[in-house]
């Protein structure tokens, strides 16, 4: 395959080679001192092909300085397809990109940074940072994200900090989203769309230390209970939004503070019938069906009286 025409972030795309000299070279004829012209054109070439080999090139309407790449605020609606292969802070921000094509991140395996926030990414693709096992700090707020699934952080088990912030269309996140991130420190999830959240979600994070949870719109019912429950416990290690996250419904704790709940708000969450409140309802019902028949059947005799007495004074006055 032609390395030039290889599709962005194969691994074909991340290796060039310089072409191996023989040792045939040293049995041709010396042809003498070289032009200074063709010296100079030489040594241009192999400067060119050693920035080359190394990586260092740096994309057209970026800056690159010491590993850092910056490509933010320059209205980009596509990702810059060649990095230098040592690139540790990679910024996108504030551009409009709205997919990063699968297998991007495969050659850059000292990354240690990606900013793509204000952006328009509705998903990532599956096995992003297959290759990416360095990144540490990952920001995808102020994205269209709607969802985040059980592969998207895949591999990437250094991370240390996520934003996933203002994603208005934030709706989901799956159960075993940051499984295996170890080492995740902060986590901010605030600002979304979010109306529930899996405690197996966070459950997994023996190192996290803040979660930003706020300004979504909390569903405070039975199902959050296992969450909240959770955060209590671990709300000293933990610093949480607490005074920005809020419930909005149901109707019965709409705008109480989330962390304000306690296990009384859920006791109706639990209640059991013994077998006396099964006979009780049994019984009752049974009582009612009863004063239902009774009722219907008085009602029908006093039905049934009015029309003969309507048809007797009817008679009477002919």
């Amino acid at each position: 395959m032609d390395i030039t025409s290889a599709p962005v972030g194969s691994p074909e795309r991340c290796c060039c080679q310089l072409p191996k000299m023989g040792d045939t070279w040293s049995q041709l004829p010396w042809p003498g001192p070289p032009h200074p012209a063709v010296l100079l054109v030489s040594l241009l070439l192999a400067a060119g092909m050693m920035r080359s080999d190394a990586g260092t090139s740096c994309p057209v309407l970026c800056t690159c300085h010491n590993q850092v790449v910056d490509c933010s605020s320059q209205r980009l609606f596509s990702v810059p397809p060649d990095l230098p292969k040592d690139t540790r802070n990679l910024s996108l921000a504030h551009n409009r990109i709205a997919a990063v094509p699968p297998g991007y991140l495969t050659c850059y395996m000292e990354l240690r940074v990606l900013d793509l926030r204000n952006n328009s990414l509705v998903e990532l693709p599956p096995g992003l940072f297959l290759h990416a096992k360095r990144l540490a700090h990952l920001d995808l707020s102020y994205n269209n994200l709607s969802h985040v699934p059980a592969d998207m952080f895949q591999a990437a088990h250094g991370l240390v900090h996520i934003d996933l912030s203002h994603n208005p269309w934030l709706r989901r996140v799956h159960p075993q989203a940051f499984q295996g991130l170890v080492q995740l420190r902060d986590l901010d999830l605030s600002y979304g769309g979010l109306a529930f959240l899996s405690l197996e979600a966070l459950e997994g994070l023996p190192g996290l230390v803040t979660l930003q949870i706020g300004g979504n719109p909390w569903v405070c019912g039975c199902t959050m209970e296992p969450l909240l429950k959770w955060l209590r416990n671990r709300i000293q290690r933990c610093t949480a939004d607490s005074q920005l996250a809020e419930c909005r419904g149901p109707p019965e704790v709409e705008g109480a503070p989330l962390f304000s709940l306690t296990e009384e708000s859920f006791k109706a969450c639990h209640l059991t019938l013994t077998l006396d409140d099964y006979l009780f309802i049994a019984f009752v019902g049974f009582v009612v069906s009863i004063a239902s028949v009774a009722t219907n059947f008085l009602l029908g005799i006093t039905a049934n009286c009015c029309h003969r007495w309507s048809k007797a004074s009817e008679e009477e006055e002919i």
